[in-house]
């Protein structure tokens, strides 16, 4: 594991500027990039601390706040340890900033941290990865399919809503995507049923995609986040193997 410089960045978009996150290892050399699309929760010490051991593994990891439109991070009231079970009022301050982003913004967005990259003297010549968590999996997703030629790998860990039955579903894009995607995910994941799962698998298939899709026994919605109640050691441990292969395969 080589030494990680990180640094708080601003990324200029079509609808503002994005605070983000930049790790990357500190060689000065540039490396491979790595998209972070974060959970609901957002922007925090654990992102980064994710962000950081992606760094040095050898990559350089961008992970914006993709609430922006409402405010730097942090933007949520949260304490060390998050148990929304224990705190109700925590999802009725990130429900209506998470409805607020639609796919038609996230992607416009994902656009602007894309290009970010392609310009960062940090960055290697060449497509990137992405990956992403809860929300962040179906908008790892979504980039695939909509920025083809940028993405050469996609992973998505405990993502939800998926392969659902409305006219923007994520698993809609699979004839664009030409990257190889990799997903995580929760067993008994409310967010993504197993019809949700079988229709991802079929959509993925159909379109000739290299992909795997792994459900991980025992792993509840958002078992990669050790800040929170939902952590699962077992789960998040064979998380980072499959991302650190795909990225290895990748790049």
């Amino acid at each position: 594991m080589t030494a990680v410089q990180g640094t708080a960045v601003d990324i200029p978009t079509e609808d503002g500027i994005a605070d983000a996150y930049l790790a990357q290892p500190g060689d000065g050399a540039a490396h491979p990039a790595v998209l972070l699309f974060m959970d609901a929760f957002g922007l925090r010490p654990h992102l980064r601390s994710m962000a950081d051991r992606l760094a040095g593994a050898g990559y350089t990891v961008l992970v914006p706040n993709l609430f922006y439109r409402a405010g730097r991070a942090p933007l949520f009231d949260l304490p060390d340890f998050i148990d929304p079970q224990a705190r109700p009022g925590t999802w009725k301050q990130i429900m209506p900033v998470m409805q607020a982003l639609t796919g038609e913004r996230a992607m416009r967005d994902a656009g602007a941290y894309l290009r970010w990259l392609a310009a960062s003297p940090a960055v290697a010549d060449g497509p990137v990865a992405l990956t992403g968590y809860c929300m962040g999996a179906r908008l790892a997703l979504l980039t695939a399919g909509t920025y083809p030629e940028r993405v050469a790998a996609a992973a998505g860990f405990h993502g939800g809503r998926l392969a659902t039955d409305k006219p923007d579903s994520p698993h809609l894009v699979a004839g664009d995507v030409t990257a190889e995607l990799y997903f995580g995910h929760a067993d008994q994941d409310h967010s993504l049923p197993p019809e949700q799962i079988d229709r991802l698998e079929q959509a993925l298939t159909e379109a000739g995609v290299r992909h795997r899709c792994e459900v991980y026994t025992g792993a509840p919605h958002g078992f990669t986040q050790a800040d929170t109640a939902a952590y699962h050691r077992e789960g998040d441990e064979r998380h980072w193997s499959a991302l650190l292969d795909l990225l290895a395969r990748t790049f």
